[in-house]
């Protein structure tokens, strides 16, 4: 029976993180389903969903603490399941791009609980805009829509929504 495991692990960026993570799971005869890797500041940050039998999974738990102290990591497991889907949903792409202020993020996030959407995946960064330098924000994420939920109307209300705050935005199906 298949077993699942997230890895979630924080250091300081270098060279070979994602190498020894990767050959590790490997080694345990288990298998990286989904990863996120990206730098924050000065830290790398990976997310893995491992999947494996309970054997093979309990030897990784067993081994990464010794992985993560030699590269000074931070690391934390927790093992899951699969997931599973109480009604269909359609996968949409959300966008956003304004001036960087305090709260956009959370005012999105709100946004989309008070509808009942769930928010899969999202990536933020703040930058200065060409020619004058301005502080920028610039959002993407993908949204689950249940399938009782009215596109044309939900896409009303963002816009609104998002006219308000001036933020420019978009959303449509995940292509």
């Amino acid at each position: 029976m298949k077993e699942f495991l997230v890895i979630s692990t924080l250091g300081s960026d270098q060279p070979g993180i994602a190498t020894a993570l990767s050959r590790l799971v490997t080694k345990s005869n288990c298998n990286i389903d989904d990863s996120r890797m990206t730098v924050l500041g000065g830290e790398f940050a990976v997310l893995m969903l491992i999947s494996g039998n309970i054997e093979h999974i309990k030897g990784l738990e067993r081994d990464l603490p010794a992985l993560a102290k030699k590269l000074n990591l931070t690391t934390i497991t927790k093992r899951t399941n699969s997931r599973t889907l109480d009604s269909p949903e359609r996968p949409y792409t959300v966008e956003v791009v304004a001036l960087d202020n305090q709260g956009i993020i959370h005012e999105i996030a709100s946004f989309f609980s008070e509808q009942g959407i769930n928010i899969e995946n999202m990536e933020t960064e703040t930058y200065a805009a060409p020619h004058t330098g301005s502080p920028m924000f610039s959002l993407a994420m993908t949204v689950n829509l249940p399938a009782d939920i009215q596109i044309l109307g939900l896409r009303e209300h963002f816009l609104s929504f998002c006219d308000d705050r001036n933020l420019d935005s978009n959303i449509e199906p995940l292509k």
